[in-house]
Formats: C-alpha cells, sequence, structure tokens
C-alpha cells in the first residue's frame, strides 16, 4: 500500500488518565470506525508509514521520468549498433581485405600476419625467421603496400 493511498488515519488522544492511541478507517460499506489500539500497535503504524513513505521518496528520486525510446538509448549507448549497409559493407571490405593478404607471397603473408596480427614486433620475427629486423621491416612494409593497392582498387570502384 502506498503512503498516500492508505485507507485508515492513526490519531493520539490526551486525557487525565494519559495518552490514548486510536485507528480510524472506513469498512467496506463505507461505515467509519475508530478502535482504540495500544502504544505498540500504534507505534507500529507509524513507523510502517515512515518506511513506506521512505521507499516511495526513494523510488520517487530514482525513477526515470521520461519514456525510453529507441533514440534515447542509442545516444547512451557506448556503441551505437552499426546499420545493416554499414555492416554489408564492414563484410564486404574484411573479405576483399582477406583475400588480399592471401595473394602475398607466402612469406610476406606470414610476416604481415605476425606484426599486424599477433602484435610481435620486428626483432621477435626476425629471430623466429633467423633473419634481421630490417629485412622483416622490407617484407612487412612491402606487402602492406600491395595490400593498400588492392583496397584502392576496390574502393575507386
Amino acid at each position: 500500500m502506498a503512503y498516500r493511498d492508505k485507507t485508515y488515519t492513526l490519531r493520539e488522544g490526551s486525557t487525565e488518565s494519559g495518552e490514548r492511541y486510536f485507528i480510524s478507517f472506513k469498512d467496506g460499506q463505507g461505515e467509519h470506525h475508530e478502535l482504540e489500539v495500544s502504544e505498540q500497535l500504534f507505534v507500529e503504524f507509524r513507523q510502517m508509514e515512515r518506511k513506506s513513505r521512505n521507499l516511495q521518496q526513494w523510488n520517487q528520486r530514482h525513477r526515470e521520468f521520461n519514456e525510453v525510446w529507441d533514440e534515447t538509448l542509442y545516444r547512451r549507448a557506448l556503441r551505437v549498433p552499426k546499420t545493416l549497409d554499414e555492416r554489408m559493407i564492414e563484410k564486404e571490405r574484411n573479405e576483399i581485405f582477406a583475400k588480399a593478404v592471401t595473394r602475398l607471397p607466402e612469406i610476406q603473408r606470414r610476416r604481415f600476419l605476425l606484426y599486424y596480427e599477433y602484435d610481435f614486433n620486428f626483432y621477435q620475427i626476425g629471430e623466429m625467421e633467423h633473419c634481421t629486423a630490417s629485412a622483416v621491416q622490407k617484407s612487412v612494409s612491402v606487402a602492406r603496400e600491395k595490400v593498400k593497392e588492392e583496397m584502392r582498387k576496390y574502393l575507386q570502384s
């Protein structure tokens, strides 16, 4: 039951004999009733009201008041989803790139992939292939230019 929608009222009354506590409510037929209750029950009702009010206020502070539309979600997204056209173009570009890399000679392809795909440096690749780092650098550079040329053909058409 929400705090503001309560169907009862609490009241304290002072008399010469001490404090008296009452709960007032309407029954199902709409008749008004007032019951005298113990102090302990009265205190429990007050605490229940306070907890309910605090919970409602917490919900009010943390609730989002605007409608969440796709546009709002896109603005909040860390990475905006790509459109179908963008995904198709990216897939086609990746296929052309993969074909360009497979057309490279074996040594250039291996060095190119070790450098760009597996993040080895020229010295490490040179040790693996028993050659100098400058030879590896030259091979990777030539391979990169060949791949660029293949991609330029794709982008110009």
